[in-house]
């Protein structure tokens, strides 16, 4: 039976367009860290070379050469965390998409060690060279307590859905543990009208 992160972990991943609380566990992940506008091509090629990384973790275990039995799944989605430079913050600067810092990441299944994990970059990079990876690190994270909610529509009018998740965290005596957040991208941008795509956006609270 194949696993499917959208059924067996819907929680997680696909919350209502209304804010919910929710303990989001330890979890693993690729990740690689940087600053500056998504839309431009060092960003693309960031991204690319998670989605390689990823799918050749999934061929592993579908072949069964990383556990005693193939392992078939779909690939996790890509997701963000997101602020502002220091100086941006500091300065109180208006709102600019150089200034952004973001660490973008896709998770892995429990059962993948660090041994795995750099071996399959090695493995990887030799197939299909990207000079992004020699900044991808392999990282265990744990959100604990986090506010989450769909969003429906383009990135440019989240902050009418983090105004959603603020009230509810007002009403519910919740407060934001750091100033970033998180975005897990539900969606193609090259095949979604902007209006339709859906993004989880997502930060932890006490």
């Amino acid at each position: 039976m194949k696993f499917e992160w959208r059924k067996q972990e819907k929680e997680l991943y696909l919350p209502k367009e209304k804010p919910i609380k929710i303990n989001v566990p330890e979890q693993k992940f690729y990740t690689l860290s940087g600053q500056g506008d998504p839309n431009g091509q060092q960003f693309s090629e960031e991204v690319s070379a998670l989605y390689a990384l990823s799918y050749g973790i999934r061929m592993l275990a579908k072949k069964g050469l990383i556990s005693k039995e193939s392992f078939e799944y779909t690939v996790y989605p890509l997701e963000g965390l997101w602020t502002l430079s220091d100086e941006a913050v500091a300065e109180g600067r208006a709102f600019d998409k150089a200034d952004l810092v973001y660490k973008i990441m896709i998770r892995q299944p429990d059962f993948i060690t660090e041994e795995i994990a750099f071996a399959n970059l090695e493995q990887v990079t030799k197939k299909k060279p990207n000079p992004n990876n020699q900044k991808v690190k392999f990282e265990t994270i744990e959100e604990g307590i986090c506010v989450q909610m769909l969003h429906v529509g383009p990135y440019s009018e989240e902050g009418k859905t983090f105004e959603v998740m603020e009230r509810y965290c007002s009403e519910h005596r919740l407060s934001r543990k750091t100033f970033s957040h998180r975005e897990i991208y539900l969606s193609d941008g090259r095949k979604v009208a902007p209006e339709k795509m859906k993004t989880t956006l997502r930060y932890p609270v006490k």
